[in-house]
C-alpha cells in the first residue's frame, strides 16, 4: 500500500537540491567580475542543471545590436548566426517579447519559416529560450538547444526561468562593476592629462579640462581615449608643444608668458 506520508515527504524534499544548486550557482558568479567569464559560467551550468539542454548559448543586447556570446559548441553558433543572418527566430522573439519561447520540433516549426527548416537541417532538434532581465533592463536570451525533438518539458521550463533569474541577475551585477571600473578608470586617466597639461602649458585645472573638452569634440574621440594619448606622450617624454588631437591634426597650446 503506498505510503503517502513519504510520498509527500519526498515532493517537499525534491526542490531542496535544485534550490541548492541555484544557490551554489550564484555564490560561484558572484565571484566572478568579468561579465565573459559569467556568461561561460551561465553556460556551462545551464546544460548540467536544465533537463533536456545538450548545448546553450547566450545572446546580448546593446544599442539595437544582437550578439552570439558564449556558445558552448559549434550547434549554437551556427543556430545564432542563422537568426542573425533571417532575422527571425526563437531566440530573438524571447529577447525582444519579454517570454520563454519553447520549440519543442523544429522540423515541424512553422513560426519562423525562413529560420526553422535551415536550422533543423544544422541539427537543432528542439529549442528553449529564456529572456534575461532584470528591472528595466533587458540584457539577453539564454538559448537551450537538443538534438532530438520534444527534449525540453515542463520541468525544463520551470528550472529555465529560475536559473535565468539568477543569471540575469549575475550578469548585471558583473557588467555594473565593470562599468564602475571603466569610469573610475578614465576619471583617473583625465586627472592625470590635466595635470600634464596645467605643468606643460601653465593652465589651471578648469582650463585644463577645458581644453580636453574641446579636443575631444574637435577630434570626434572618446575624452577617455584622448587623456590616454596625453599620458602616453608624456610617458614617451616627448619634448612639450603640440597635444594631438586626432591622427591628421594638431592642436596647438601656448605657453602662457
Amino acid at each position: 500500500m503506498p505510503n503517502r506520508a513519504q510520498d509527500d515527504a519526498d515532493s517537499a524534499a525534491a526542490p531542496v537540491p535544485l534550490a541548492t544548486a541555484l544557490g551554489d550557482l550564484a555564490r560561484q558568479l558572484e565571484q566572478e567580475d568579468d561579465p565573459d567569464a559569467v556568461l561561460d559560467d551561465i553556460v556551462r551550468a545551464a546544460t548540467a542543471m536544465i533537463p533536456g539542454a545538450s548545448e546553450a548559448s547566450i545572446s546580448t543586447t546593446s544599442g539595437g545590436k544582437v550578439d552570439s556570446r558564449a556558445a558552448s559548441g559549434e550547434l549554437p553558433r551556427l543556430v545564432d548566426a542563422l537568426q542573425q543572418e533571417t532575422r527571425q527566430g526563437p531566440c530573438l522573439d524571447a529577447l525582444g517579447e519579454h517570454r520563454t519561447v519553447h520549440v519543442p520540433d523544429m522540423a515541424t516549426e512553422r513560426r519562423w519559416p525562413h529560420f526553422a527548416t535551415r536550422a533543423a537541417a544544422l541539427g537543432a532538434g528542439s529549442m528553449l529560450c529564456f529572456q534575461l532581465y532584470v528591472e528595466d533592463d533587458n540584457i539577453g536570451a539564454l538559448n537551450l538547444y537538443a538534438g532530438r525533438a520534444h527534449a525540453f518539458d515542463e520541468a525544463s521550463e520551470h528550472i529555465g526561468l529560475l536559473f535565468a533569474a539568477h543569471a540575469a541577475i549575475a550578469y548585471a551585477g558583473a557588467r555594473k562593476r565593470e562599468d564602475l571600473e571603466r569610469a573610475l578608470d578614465a576619471r583617473d586617466l583625465i586627472g592625470q592629462a590635466k595635470g600634464i597639461l596645467m605643468e606643460r602649458y601653465g593652465l589651471t585645472g578648469q582650463r585644463a579640462f577645458q581644453l580636453l573638452v574641446r579636443l575631444s569634440n574637435e577630434s570626434n574621440r572618446r575624452l577617455r581615449d584622448l587623456a590616454l594619448d596625453v599620458v602616453r606622450s608624456s610617458s614617451a617624454a616627448e619634448p612639450a608643444g603640440p597635444v594631438t588631437a586626432g591622427r591628421s591634426r594638431d592642436v596647438v597650446v601656448p605657453r602662457r608668458r
